[in-house]
């Protein structure tokens, strides 16, 4: 959005502002998006209206980016609400005041919801003490480094009342210069802050699971000073935005470990966690119980890789035997029997449970996206606690977890939600069609309904192709010129505008491919043989190397003899012996699944321009060259224009050979769109097909059509991605131009639907890449799959070259 297409706000403005504001649009426009840059401008305009002066307008266009960055976009039409209440209240000094230091809450904040939360207090204290807040604004950069919001609203309430008519100790107590307000800002400050340890933090978890985790701060100690539980929710771990120092077995354990215990147990269940277990029929005992045993096998999982784990842990469980006051003791006793070897607790049922664990630890260990142990365990558990302890009984309430580390669970289980099957039998929604799948025979005894169109209520699909009893090698559906369809899969759509996705908004189907002839791309291998030479000497280096030994190791599986010879001969010499005389043997094998999604859009059908692209049919050589044909002045033999389909098709073609034979699992896919109720997704090749000359004939058919809707393709590919079961899982997305379609006229809605696409198959455990062939996508592709996840192909002529080596060098 430029500004011009908002001189419907700008012109009120002043001419000061306006030149601030045009001076600071562009660095705005790289972190707000269209919605965000209206609101911008609507906020300067309502601001300039105020009256209060230019000042206030000035801070707004200095602030609102810089927030926005901290915090998200999605916080400024709040902030202008906000800032236009306190007109009516306070000077224009202080709500310039208020904005100038408005980034400064956003950055040790760090959350959206926490900065409207701190909007609601200074709303609240402009009430209670209105002459504090300047000074308090003067010093909030010290404020909120010993603080956290809820501390701020208790050292704030706590001078509101005690200088309620004394203005000149109001205005000494907010401004730090009395000492009680010293005393009660060290009353309420907390050892450790989220934001000022986030990103060691974030380093910390990277370096245990090598991928990246997203925190976010919570405030829950508004009337107090105890701070929310950890809990993991949309893929997201809330840590409390400060913690204190807590007692440990070897004395006090600082902010600092207390977060890395927290962070590094909540990722454990988001790396072990695959599927959560069903909450339907559980008793809050039996999900308590559970609960206990599935942090214990999350942690036993962490623990077998990082041994250092179980001390960082074990070392904030205090629970005794003597604890059983509540059931809370009891699950206590138990967390800390599982986790801590050395812990001796001698009754029955923690004995029954250390054996219990015993017992599926080695399975545990096994399988560890299989967390059916947990539940079998916890469910015999809780069943045995009447008769073994009869002990107190369970209140979800106070009977929690000690161990301060731990998050609440919620992560770990699946409730109900809404059924959109049973809303469509109760009349909620209205009766959708019905895809039946029958054999031959009913389909041929059926009587046809020849005024059936495309509404019918159900519709029979044959598993086959159904031929007529003549002989004329022509299926019903090709006499028909309609292909057979899988079911339509619904998508959603992410709305930039709103900031929310449209569900089932975009409609995926599945077409039969055309088929080809195969000849065509068995040609297009004999055409690069240099390149594919070139290629081989990488694919051998790929190649899965069977069992190899590693040597010169101090821990491994056998002695390596030449190694502990040399030691021998060390020690006669008397010189210092190398201890590294094991050695281990470890199997390399590739474990990788690929996807190649084209975009197969009208443009592909573009001819290939350049100085490099073919001659045209019939033309004559420069002059003075000689032709490969002839003599120079000949007229060259017609040679048929490249389109960027052709070169799609021959990358595609190189690069099923190097994956076939390098044995790694592929599919080739394409798509194309004409609205949103139509994305076309062709399958020219799936993971469980061999690469035959169907699979080539398919390729070879391929042809260039209609839109690019991007978003709704690269989630259905995830979708296919998500069903395979290696380790590793890559798309690589192959397209000419930017998303769009007929029906869409905002070109960021669908760039910021296929990053949100991105995004969520990022969260699914696929990598994205991205290779375009337009050679301005520099503006567009970066933001939606990363700035190092893509690659911009100048030159189309070298596609075939290009696409087989950047495979290699992602899968290495």
């Amino acid at each position: 959005m430029n500004l011009q297409d908002l001189e419907q706000w700008t012109e009120s403005l002043a001419e000061r502002p306006r030149e601030h504001l045009t001076t600071n649009w562009s660095e705005a426009a790289r972190v707000l998006s269209a919605r965000g840059l209206d609101n911008y401008a609507k906020g300067a305009s309502a601001l300039q209206g105020l009256g209060k002066g230019d000042a206030v307008v000035l801070a707004w266009i200095d602030a609102v980016p810089q927030v926005a960055r901290e915090v998200g976009e999605d916080v400024v039409g709040d902030l202008a609400t906000a800032t236009l209440g306190f007109a009516s209240r306070t000077s224009g000094a202080v709500i310039e005041l208020v904005l100038a230091t408005a980034p400064t809450a956003a950055r040790r904040l760090a959350d959206g919801e926490l900065l409207l939360q701190y909007l609601q207090f200074l709303n609240g204290l402009l009430a209670q003490a209105p002459r504090g807040l300047r000074p308090m604004l003067g010093q909030l950069d010290t404020l909120f480094g010993q603080l956290t919001l809820g501390g701020l609203r208790r050292w704030a309430n706590w001078g509101a009342h005690a200088h309620r008519t004394n203005y000149e100790a109001q205005i000494e107590y907010f401004g730090l210069a009395s000492k009680e307000s010293l005393a009660m800002l060290q009353k309420e400050r907390k050892g450790t802050l989220l934001v000022d340890v986030q990103r060691r933090i974030n380093m910390y978890l990277r370096a245990l699971w090598g991928r990246d985790f997203f925190m976010r701060p919570t405030a829950g100690d508004f009337e107090n000073r105890e701070g929310l539980r950890p809990f993991i929710e949309d893929w997201l771990i809330h840590l409390p935005d400060a913690v204190d120092a807590v007692q440990g077995h070897e004395g006090l354990v600082d902010g600092l470990t207390l977060y890395r215990a927290s962070a590094a147990h909540a990722a454990a269940h988001m790396v072990h966690t695959h599927q959560p277990m069903s909450a339907e029929g559980m008793t809050p005992w039996q999900m308590a119980v559970i609960g206990v045993i599935e942090d214990a096998r999350v942690e036993a999982l962490a623990m077998d890789k990082f041994p250092g784990l179980r001390k960082l842990w074990g070392d904030m469980h205090l629970t005794t035997p003597d604890a059983s006051a509540s059931a809370g003791d009891w699950l206590n006793r138990l967390a800390r029997a599982l986790v801590d070897e050395a812990y001796q607790d001698d009754h029955p049922w923690i004995a029954e449970a250390r054996m219990r664990w015993a017992e599926v630890l080695p399975t545990v260990l096994a399988n560890p996206e299989d967390n059916t142990a947990s539940w079998d365990v916890g469910v015999a558990l809780a069943h045995r606690y009447r008769d073994a302890v009869k002990g107190p009984d369970f209140h979800p309430r106070t009977d929690v977890l000690a161990a301060p580390y731990r998050d609440d669970n919620r992560y770990i289980w699946a409730f109900d939600g809404f059924d959109a099957e049973r809303a469509a039998s109760a009349g909620y929604e209205p009766q959708r069609q019905v895809r039946k799948h029958v054999n031959l025979m009913e389909f041929a005894n059926e009587i046809d309904v020849e005024t059936a169109g495309d509404d019918a209520q159900e519709i029979w699909v044959l598993g086959t192709e159904l031929f007529p009893y003549e002989d004329m090698g022509v299926s019903f559906n090709d006499s028909e010129g309609k292909a057979p369809m899988a079911e339509p899969v619904h998508y959603p759509e992410w709305d930039h505008q709103i900031q929310l996705e449209r569900p089932a908004w975009a409609t995926v189907q599945e077409r039969r491919p055309t088929l080809g002839e195969p000849e065509t791309i068995d040609a297009v291998i004999d055409e690069h043989r240099p390149l594919v030479s070139r290629i081989k000497f990488l694919l051998d280096a790929m190649q899965p190397q069977g069992v190899q030994r590693i040597r010169k190791l101090e821990d491994g599986d056998e002695v390596d003899l030449n190694a502990a010879l040399q030691a021998m001969v060390d020690v006669r010499m008397k010189r210092q012996p190398d201890p590294r005389i094991m050695m281990r043997s470890v199997r390399k094998t590739r474990d990788i699944s690929v996807l190649v999604l084209l975009d197969l859009s009208e443009s592909t059908n573009d001819e290939v321009t350049g100085p490099h692209a073919p001659p045209l049919r019939g033309s004559l050589p420069p002059e003075g060259a000689d032709s490969v044909l002839g003599r120079p002045g000949d007229r060259v033999e017609p040679v048929p224009r490249q389109t960027v389909l052709d070169l799609t098709r021959s990358a595609c073609a190189l690069l099923a050979d190097a994956m076939h034979k390098v044995g790694d699992p592929f599919a080739i896919h394409g798509f194309c769109s004409d609205g949103r109720q139509e994305v076309n997704y062709w399958r020219f090749k799936d993971f469980n097909q061999p690469y035959s000359d169907l699979a080539k004939a398919r390729m070879a058919g391929m042809e260039g059509k209609l839109s690019t809707r991007m978003g709704a393709a690269i989630r259905h590919a995830t979708a296919l991605l998500e069903q395979q079961k290696s380790s590793k899982k890559l798309l690589i997305v192959i397209t000419d131009g930017e998303p769009a379609d007929v029906d869409v006229r905002d070109p960021q809605y669908l760039r910021q639907d296929a990053k949100k696409a991105v995004e969520n198959a990022t969260r699914s455990g696929v990598n994205s890449f991205c290779m375009t062939l337009d050679p301005r996508a520099d503006a567009y592709v970066s933001r939606i799959f990363g700035a190092r996840n893509y690659m911009v192909v100048d030159r189309v002529q070298r596609l075939p070259e290009k696409l087989p080596l950047l495979y290699a060098s992602l899968t290495r």
